[in-house]
C-alpha cells in the first residue's frame, strides 16, 4: 500500500457528504469460477452432515417417511427467491450479499441492520459447528486407538487450520473445500447407488414422499424446519462477487447450481436412507438411533470400509462447513469496514494475497472468544453450545431471506430494467410468501430448536439479539457517514 494512496484516502474522507474510498482499498482479488463458488457454498451446507443429522431428525420428529418431499417444497421456494436475487445481481455492485441487497432496496439503515444480523448469524454458526467438530474428531480418533481428550482440543486444532486458510487467497480455501466436498458427496452417492441397484431395501422402494396422506402426517411444520436448516449457506454466493471472474454471470449460475444440486442431493439421499431401512420402521429407527443410522446403513450396504469412511468424512464435512462460514464472515467484516462501519483497517485487502486477511483474523478472534467462553462455562458442546448457536443462526438467516426478498421487490419496483414481471414481481413475490410461511414455522418451533419447553430465556434472548441488531442499523447509519463504493 503506497503512501500516495493513503493520502488520497485521507483527503477524500473530509468530503461533506460521502467519502470516496479508492478501489485498491476495498476490492478483494480472485478468479473464482462457477465451480469454485459452488464448492464453497455447498460445503457450507455440509451435505454429509445434513444426511447424518437433520435428515434423521426430520424423519423422526417431522412427517416420517414422507420427509424427502419437504426438501422439494423448500427447494422450490428458495428457487423462487433466487429468481429475484440473481436478476438483481447486476444492479447490486457491492460484495455484501444480504447487506448489499437490503441497502440497495431499502436504504442504509435497513442495510446495516441486515449486516449486523448476518454477522451474528454466520458467526454463531461458525462457532457452533466447532461444538460438533470437536466431539466428532475425538470419537473418530478414539476408535483408532488415540486417547480420549476434551472436545476443545480438537476444536482448537481445527480452529488453527481454518484461521490459516482464511488468511490466504480464496482459491486455496476453494481447492481444499472442493476435495472435501467431492469426497463426502461421493460416499453418499455410493450408498445411494448400492441401495438403488440392489432393488431397494427390505420393503422395496419407499413411496411415502409421493403419497399425500403421508406428506401431511406427523408434524410437517417441524419437518420443514429441519429442511430449511439444511440449506443455510446457499445464499452466500454473492459474498464472493469481488473474487469472481465474471460476477454478473458467475453469481447467478452458482446460485442456481448450488440450490438445485443441494435440493436433489438431499431429496434423493433422504429417500434412499428411508428405503434402505424400510418405510414401516424408519421412524422408530431414526428416533432410536438418529446419530448413528447413517453409519449403520452404510456398513450394511458398503461394508466396514464404507462405515469407516463415512465416519471420517462426517468430521471433514464439519470442517468444510466451518471453513466456508469463516470465509463468509470475513467478507462481511471486510465489506462493512469498507463502508466505514467497522474500523477502516479491516477493509484493506492483503497486498500479496488479495484476501481480507485482517477481517479474517478478526473473525477468528471472535470465534475464539465464543469457544473459550463455552469451555469456561462448562457447556455441553452439542446439547448447549451447538444447539443454542444453531438456533440463533436459523432465526437470523430466515429473517434475512425475507428482508432481502422485500428489498429485491423494492429494487425492481423503482426500475424493472426491462426485465419481465416473472423475474421482477411474480417469482420474488411467491418466494416471499413462502419464506414468510417458513418464518412462522421457525418461531413456532424455536423453543424445541434450542431445547426449551415453551418460550424460555434463550428463545426470547435470540429474539432480543436480532431486535438489537436491526435497531442498531439506523443508529449506526446516523453516527457513521456513508462511504461510496462505486
Amino acid at each position: 500500500m503506497t503512501d500516495t494512496t493513503t493520502d488520497a484516502a485521507e483527503a477524500t474522507s473530509t468530503a461533506p457528504e460521502a467519502a470516496i474510498v479508492p478501489p485498491e482499498f476495498r476490492r478483494l482479488r480472485g478468479s473464482l469460477g462457477v465451480a469454485s463458488i459452488v464448492f464453497i457454498v455447498v460445503a457450507a451446507a455440509s451435505p454429509l452432515g445434513v444426511i447424518g443429522g437433520p435428515v434423521p431428525l426430520g424423519i423422526a420428529f417431522g412427517n416420517g417417511a414422507a420427509f424427502p418431499f419437504t426438501f422439494i417444497v423448500v427447494t422450490a421456494v428458495l428457487l423462487l427467491f433466487a429468481v429475484g436475487f440473481t436478476n438483481a445481481t447486476p444492479f447490486v455492485k457491492s460484495a455484501g450479499a444480504f447487506f448489499a441487497y437490503v441497502d440497495k432496496g431499502l436504504g442504509r439503515s435497513a442495510g446495516l441492520g441486515a449486516a449486523f444480523a448476518a454477522l451474528l448469524s454466520y458467526l454463531a454458526l461458525e462457532a457452533g459447528v466447532f461444538g460438533l467438530f470437536g466431539p466428532g474428531a475425538n470419537e473418530l480418533l478414539k476408535s483408532y486407538g488415540l486417547p480420549d481428550v476434551p472436545w476443545w482440543v480438537y476444536a482448537a486444532v481445527g480452529f488453527a487450520v481454518v484461521s490459516l486458510l482464511g488468511y490466504f487467497k480464496i482459491e486455496l480455501s476453494g481447492r481444499v473445500l472442493a476435495v472435501l466436498l467431492i469426497a463426502e458427496v461421493l460416499i453418499v452417492l455410493a450408498l445411494d447407488a448400492a441401495v438403488i441397484f440392489s432393488g431397494g431395501g427390505p420393503e422395496g422402494f419407499s413411496t411415502a414422499f409421493v403419497t399425500p396422506s403421508e406428506i401431511v402426517s406427523g408434524a410437517p411444520g417441524f419437518a420443514i424446519l429441519f429442511a430449511i436448516l439444511s440449506f443455510i449457506g446457499f445464499e452466500a454466493t454473492a459474498v464472493f462477487r469481488d473474487e469472481a471472474k465474471d460476477p454478473e454471470r458467475t453469481i447467478p449460475r452458482a446460485t442456481y447450481i448450488a440450490l438445485i444440486a443441494i435440493g436433489l442431493f438431499y431429496t434423493v439421499s433422504s429417500w434412499v436412507l428411508i428405503t434402505a431401512n424400510g418405510e414401516s420402521t424408519i421412524v422408530q429407527d431414526a428416533t432410536d438411533n438418529a446419530g448413528t443410522i447413517l453409519a449403520t446403513t452404510t456398513e450394511q450396504y458398503l461394508g466396514t470400509v464404507g462405515a469407516h469412511l463415512i465416519q471420517v468424512l462426517f468430521v471433514t464435512s464439519l470442517f468444510a462447513c466451518i471453513l466456508s462460514f469463516h470465509n463468509i464472515v470475513a467478507r462481511y467484516v471486510f465489506t462493512l469496514a469498507g463502508r466505514g462501519v467497522l474500523p477502516r483497517a479491516l477493509g484493506d485487502a492483503h497486498a500479496r494475497h488479495g484476501s481480507p486477511a485482517r477481517a479474517s483474523v478478526t473473525a477468528s478472534a471472535t470465534v475464539a472468544v465464543l469457544i473459550v467462553v463455552a469451555v469456561a462455562l462448562g457447556l455441553d458442546p452439542i446439547a448447549q453450545f451447538y444447539t443454542w448457536l444453531g438456533g440463533i443462526s436459523s432465526v437470523g438467516i430466515v429473517l434475512l431471506l425475507v428482508l432481502t426478498s422485500v428489498a429485491v421487490l423494492a429494487i425492481f419496483r423503482r426500475d424493472a430494467h426491462g426485465l419481465g414481471r416473472w423475474k421482477t414481481l411474480v417469482a420474488p413475490g411467491l418466494g416471499l410468501l413462502g419464506l414468510l410461511a417458513f418464518t412462522v414455522i421457525i418461531f413456532q418451533n424455536l423453543p424445541v430448536l434450542v431445547a426449551e419447553e415453551g418460550y424460555g430465556p434463550f428463545s426470547w434472548g435470540i429474539i432480543a439479539l436480532f431486535a438489537a441488531a436491526f435497531i442498531a442499523g439506523p443508529i449506526v447509519a446516523r453516527a457513521r457517514p456513508a462511504v461510496e463504493l462505486e
